[in-house]
């Protein structure tokens, strides 16, 4: 059980890089300490009664959107979800009159996707309830990664130091990329890159990772692999050649398993593309964390809503 006299100093949750050590393992504890009510033949307890959560989502989103809604709704809050076709948004009204509009009704915590890097940041530094990313452009994504870590952590046995990770697919594009490198560099873990160089950020020799180009050679003595999400329109961009070529250079099949350890695991963000990010016998074996993930993503989001939500 997490400890409740832990002083948690954040009143947003915009991105990895402003955690400490202390609130990610604070979290994750949370977090586990949750994932007992997810398990309960009636899933939901008062820890919220009263409060209230609002989901703008101005991105489409499916997997997250429905996640921070269950999680508030277990723990009893109010949660009231709002999209960009259903709101004002859509009438030309701007993303902060939105949010000011909002924040009159008294929320406490207020979830944020949006397309625009730094949309989420924006309304932090207006708004005195609450903001969490659930999704900023190709910025961040830091309850992804916290649920990504949630996952490891359970296959792992709570051992991140000296692991390694390898990222494969489009980096550039990727917030969950992102996020992921900087809370798993924070815990220890040795992340690789891998994918097209067009796919692949500028500045990444910058960045604390090693970069490959050839998958049979990033996979060998991994502990894990995060195969990303490859949006269609990056063929259309002129980033690749075809979209055949990029699944026979970087599908993640079995046999470039066969270089990696005995137990490594296999995760995905979703949704997937089947036979062009990674292959059915991968995402479907025993080594895969996917559906892990899923459910992660519930307890995470129920530690990040009570800690945002119950802050003094």
């Amino acid at each position: 059980m997490s400890d409740n006299r832990y002083l948690w100093q954040h009143k947003d949750l915009l991105d990895t890089s402003q955690l400490s050590r202390s609130d990610v393992f604070h979290l994750l504890d949370l977090a586990r300490s949750f994932e007992e009510i997810n398990k309960r033949p009636v899933r939901k307890v008062p820890t919220l009664q009263g409060r209230t959560i609002v989901l703008l989502f101005v991105e489409n989103s499916t997997r997250t959107k429905t996640s921070f809604d269950v999680a508030g709704k277990r723990l009893s809050a109010d949660t009231h979800a709002l999209s960009q076709s259903g709101s004002s948004l859509n009438k030309g009204e701007s993303l902060l009159d939105t949010a000011l509009t909002l924040q009159a009704m008294n929320p406490d915590v207020i979830v944020v996707r949006h397309s625009s890097s730094g949309a989420s940041l924006f309304l932090a530094n207006h708004l005195s309830c609450g903001v969490v990313n659930a999704g900023d452009g190709w910025h961040a994504h830091p309850t992804q990664a916290l649920l990504d870590c949630y996952s490891l952590r359970k296959a792992w046995n709570g051992e991140f130091s000296g692991k390694r990770l390898l990222i494969l697919g489009d980096i550039a594009h990727s917030r969950v990329a992102r996020s992921n490198v900087v809370l798993l560099n924070k815990l220890g873990v040795h992340v690789r890159l891998c994918g097209p160089r067009t796919l692949m950020p500028a500045g990444v020799a910058s960045w604390p990772v090693e970069v490959y180009s050839d998958l049979d050679e990033a996979v060998k003595n991994v502990d894990a692999v995060m195969c990303l999400r490859l949006q269609l329109e990056r063929q259309q961009a002129g980033l690749l050649p075809s979209l055949a070529e990029y699944s026979r250079r970087f599908c993640l099949t079995a046999r470039h398993l066969e270089g990696a350890c005995h137990s490594v695991s296999i995760l995905h963000p979703g949704p997937l593309n089947r036979g062009l990010e990674i292959a059915d016998e991968v995402a479907d074996s025993a080594s895969s964390l996917i559906l892990d993930q899923v459910a992660a993503g519930v307890a995470v989001r129920m530690a990040v809503l009570y800690l945002l939500a119950t802050r003094k």
